[in-house]
C-alpha cells in the first residue's frame, strides 16, 4: 500500500496563512517551482511513495489557482519519474478559493488532470458520485482513481455512509472509497488499552462485525473493505517469511525466549500481515483467532487458535503468488499450549473457483513436537504456483490453544553478512548514538543487544536504517565498559555474526 506525505495548508480558522500557499507555489527564474523537487527528494530520501496534496487555506484568487495548478504538475512531472504519485484533495478550485466540492466538476477536474487521483470531499451524495465517475471516464480517467470521502475519525466503524452510492451490491463500483483517520481504531480506545484491544478494534473495522471475511455478516450496517475490494497480494518472491510481528508488543522475544520485557513498537518492522483476517473454514464450531502478544517465536506477537473446534478447521494465512521449485520448502513454527491438535499445512497451486470460495487446497502432514516447534514440508509433486497458504487443525478432543509463530517459503537457507564498522558516534551520559556500516545484501533489518557481564544478551532494539539512538542506559555492577553487538537480519530472520562496539562509562 502506498504511503504518502501530507503537504497540509489549513483553513484560516485553524491558523493557516495563505502566505504558505504562495511560497509553496513560487516559482524561480527559470519558472519552475523549486519545492517541487524538494519535496520529490524528501520521498526519495525517506522511502515514501509521494504526497497528498491539500490545500484549505481560503483567499486566494484566479491567479493563485493557476500557479497551483502549475505546481501540482510539476510536483507530477518529477514525482513519476522517481516511481512517486500524487493525489490531490477536492478543496481550492481552479479559481483559487477554497470550496469543496464533493465532486469531480469544471471545479477542479484540471487539478484531477494534473495529478495521480483526487480524494474527493465528504460533501459527495448519490449522484454526484455517479456523475463523477461518467465525467472521469469522459475525460479518459479511471472513475477508481477518485476516492470517495468517508470521515470515520468521530465514529469509526460506527459511522453511518451510503455504501451503495460507493461500492453497490452486485454490480461496479462507482469510484474508490477514501477513508479520513482510520486510526480511530486506536485513538477510541482508553489510555488502559491493550495491543489486544486495539486488533480487536482493527479487525471489527477491515473485516467486519463477523471478523471473517469468509463468512460476513450480511445484517452488518458497516461495509468493511473486505466485504467489498478483493485481496492483492504482495507475497510474490521466495524467499518469504512472516513471524505475525505487527510492529509492536510488550515484550521482545527471539527463539520463543523473552529478550527484554519492555514494552516496545517500530511499524518498521511490521512483517507482512495475513491480508484476510481471520479466514476460518469449518463445518463445525468456528474457533476465535487473534493476534496475540502473550507470548510470541520471535519479534513480539503470534497468531493463537483458541476454541473447542468439533471438525477440521482451516485458517487461511495468505493470499500468494510464490514460484514452486524442485528445493520449494515451507517451514512452520508453532506450539499447543493446550488440547491436543494435529496440524497439516495448506497449499493451493490453483485459483479458487469463484469469488469468497476456499482455495483448492493440498494437505500436507506437519511433524509434530513439544513447545516451540519448527517442521520443514517439502512441497513434494507440487508444482507451478502457490496461490495460498494456510494451516488445518484437527482437535482430537476437548478445547484447545494453539500459536502460530512463524511461517517461511524458501528454496535454501541463506545467512546474511554481519554489518561494518560499528562506533558509537555521540554519547551524553547514558544516551547513546550508535552507527555502522550496511551488510552487503538484502537485509530486513538490523538488531542491537548489550552484552552482559554474566554473559547473558539484553535485547535493545532494531532498525532498517544504519543508525540507532539508546537513552537511558546506566552501568551494571561492577560494569567500566558497556559491550554492544550489531547483527544483520535476513528475509528469513537468519541472523548474520554480531560485531561489536563498546563504550566505556
Amino acid at each position: 500500500m502506498p504511503v504518502l506525505g501530507n503537504i497540509f495548508l489549513p483553513p484560516t480558522a485553524y491558523g493557516g496563512q495563505l502566505q504558505w500557499t504562495r511560497d509553496l507555489v513560487q516559482t524561480d527564474s527559470t519558472g519552475h517551482c523549486p519545492l517541487a523537487a524538494q519535496l520529490v527528494a524528501v520521498a526519495a530520501a525517506y522511502g515514501f511513495d509521494g504526497w497528498f496534496v491539500n490545500a484549505e487555506t481560503g483567499g486566494g484568487n484566479t491567479a493563485l489557482g493557476t500557479a497551483m495548478l502549475g505546481f501540482v504538475k510539476e510536483l507530477k512531472s518529477l514525482a513519476a519519474a522517481q516511481g512517486q504519485r500524487v493525489t490531490w484533495y477536492d478543496a481550492m478550485t481552479v479559481n483559487g478559493t477554497v470550496s469543496w466540492q464533493g465532486a469531480l466538476n469544471s471545479q477542479n477536474q484540471a487539478f484531477f488532470q494534473a495529478a495521480d487521483d483526487m480524494f474527493v470531499d465528504f460533501r459527495w451524495s448519490a449522484s454526484t458520485l455517479a456523475s463523477s465517475g461518467t465525467k472521469a471516464v469522459q475525460l479518459g480517467r479511471s472513475r477508481y482513481e477518485l476516492w470517495a470521502g468517508v470521515d470515520v475519525e468521530s465514529n469509526g466503524s460506527d459511522t453511518s455512509v451510503n455504501w451503495d452510492a460507493i461500492v453497490p451490491g452486485g454490480s461496479a463500483h462507482v469510484t474508490s472509497i477514501g477513508f479520513y483517520r482510520p486510526e480511530w481504531t486506536r485513538n477510541h480506545l482508553p489510555a488502559s488499552r491493550t495491543p489486544g484491544d486495539f486488533h480487536a478494534a482493527d479487525d471489527r473495522f477491515w473485516t467486519g462485525r463477523s471478523l471473517d471475511p469468509s463468512g460476513p455478516d450480511g445484517t452488518d450496517p458497516w461495509r468493511a473493505p473486505a466485504v467489498s475490494v478483493a485481496d492483492r497480494s504482495t507475497v510474490s518472491a521466495v524467499p518469504f517469511a512472516s513471524v505475525f510481528n505487527t510492529g509492536h508488543g510488550l515484550r521482545w522475544y527471539e527463539d520463543g525466549q523473552v529478550t527484554s520485557d519492555t514494552a516496545w513498537n517500530h511499524l518498521g518492522l511490521q512483517d507482512r500481515l495475513p491480508s484476510r483476517r481471520w479466514a476460518v473454514r469449518t463445518d463445525g464450531t468456528r474457533p476465535t483467532v487473534t493476534f496475540d502478544f502473550a507470548d510470541a517465536w520471535r519479534g513480539g506477537s503470534s497468531v493463537l487458535v483458541a476454541g473447542d473446534p468439533d471438525r477440521p478447521v482451516v485458517l487461511d494465512l495468505y493470499a500468494t503468488r510464490l514460484p514452486v521449485g524442485d528445493q520449494t520448502v515451507v517451514e512452520l513454527t508453532y506450539r499447543t499450549d493446550a488440547g491436543s491438535v494435529e496440524v497439516e499445512l495448506a497449499v493451493a497451486t490453483a485459483e479458487p473457483g469463484s469469488a469468497g470460495a476456499a482455495p483448492p487446497y493440498t494437505y500436507l502432514p506437519v511433524d509434530q513436537g513439544d513447545g516451540w516447534s519448527t517442521s520443514t514440508v517439502p512441497l513434494t509433486g507440487l508444482s507451478g504456483t502457490i496461490h495460498a497458504l494456510g494451516v488445518r487443525l484437527t482437535a482430537s478432543d476437548g478445547p484447545v490453544q494453539w500459536r502460530l509463530g512463524g511461517i517461511a517459503v524458501r528454496d535454501a537457507v541463506s545467512t546474511p553478512a554481519a554489518p561494518a564498522a560499528p562506533q558509537v558516534t555521540a554519547a551524553t551520559g547514558g544516551d547513546l548514538r550508535l552507527a555502522w556500516d550496511a551488510a552487503p545484501g538484502a537485509v530486513r533489518h538490523y538488531t542491537l543487544h548489550r552484552l552482559l557481564p554474566d554473559g547473558t544478551r539484553r535485547f535493545l532494539g532494531a532498525t532498517g536504517q544504519r543508525a540507532y539512538f539508546l537513552t537511558g542506559l546506566q552501568p551494571e555492577q561492577g560494569e567500566d565498559t558497556a559491550r554492544f553487538e550489531v547483527r544483520a537480519v535476513g528475509e528469513l530472520y537468519t541472523s548474520s555474526d554480531p560485531v561489536t562496539v563498546t563504550h566505556t562509562w
